[in-house]
């Protein structure tokens, strides 16, 4: 996946790693970037600062995905990457209501699914395609809180299943799963917690470079910090140290 002459979406578009992505691929060459956002306005204003476009999108409202394909198809023709990228979290475990639990999962997982709905029978159509959906290094390591942590990895294992199911026909699927890096959604932490969560931090421009890197190897599993990685590992080859671990960190996050 080169960037240049293509057709990108990006949902949570106008501020973070959206925004990030969304300029980095307009310099890359795209032929059009389409900032979607909750905040219209903000999108608007970022759009025609870096040279893309600008689409109002609830990523949680029914058909408000597969109306946004159609609108932005229509315009710019076949839509050649979308990224899901839009989050949101909620401070809590099992003890927060349904609905907190329901808005952080039709954020950060359905929208995931919806997009795959909408655009997948079109991709198949014309032979090929790039879903990349953004998790985080929370849905391997479950860091952050409850809801946040088990949507995020939903969203890994329905990257995975995407890419097990659709890989031999042409779509392309990566999963992005950054650690710290300074975005409004780390910055909405109390400073106890973000120094915490803050592991070698760094900018959303440097997780941009990240994913055009990747993309361009076509690469599944986009981490933008080596301790994941290891991390990971840990994990899978000694549960019951690793937990041991999470729950020191868990105490110190409160």
């Amino acid at each position: 996946m080169r960037l240049k002459d293509k057709v990108v979406v990006i949902t949570g578009g106008a501020s973070g790693i959206g925004l990030a992505m969304g300029r980095r691929f307009v310099a890359e060459g795209a032929r059009a970037v389409v900032l979607a956002d909750r905040d219209g306005a903000r999108a608007q204003a970022e759009a025609e600062g870096i040279g893309a476009h600008a689409a109002a999108l609830d990523v949680a409202a029914e058909g408000a995905i597969e109306a946004l394909v159609d609108a932005v198809e229509a315009r710019h023709g076949p839509i050649d990457l979308f990224c899901s990228n839009a989050g949101i979290t909620a401070i809590g475990g099992a003890e927060l209501p349904d609905a907190d639990w329901q808005r952080v999962m039709e954020v950060n997982l359905m929208a995931h699914v919806r997009a795959a709905r909408a655009l997948l029978p079109r991709m198949l159509e014309r032979g090929g395609g790039y879903l990349l959906q953004t998790a985080s290094a929370a849905g391997l390591l479950l860091q952050f809180d409850a809801p946040y942590a088990v949507s995020k990895h939903a969203a890994v294992a329905f990257s995975e299943w995407l890419s097990i199911a659709y890989g031999e026909f042409g779509i392309g699927v990566s999963c992005l799963c950054p650690g710290a890096v300074d975005t409004p959604l780390l910055q909405a932490e109390s400073d106890r917690r973000r120094a915490l969560l803050s592991q070698g931090l760094i900018d959303a421009d440097a997780v941009a470079a990240i994913v055009v890197e990747a993309l361009a190897q076509r690469r599944f599993l986009i981490l933008t910090h080596d301790f994941v990685h290891d991390q990971l590992q840990r994990k899978v080859a000694d549960p019951e140290r690793w937990l041991l671990g999470m729950r020191r960190l868990h105490a110190r996050l409160g």
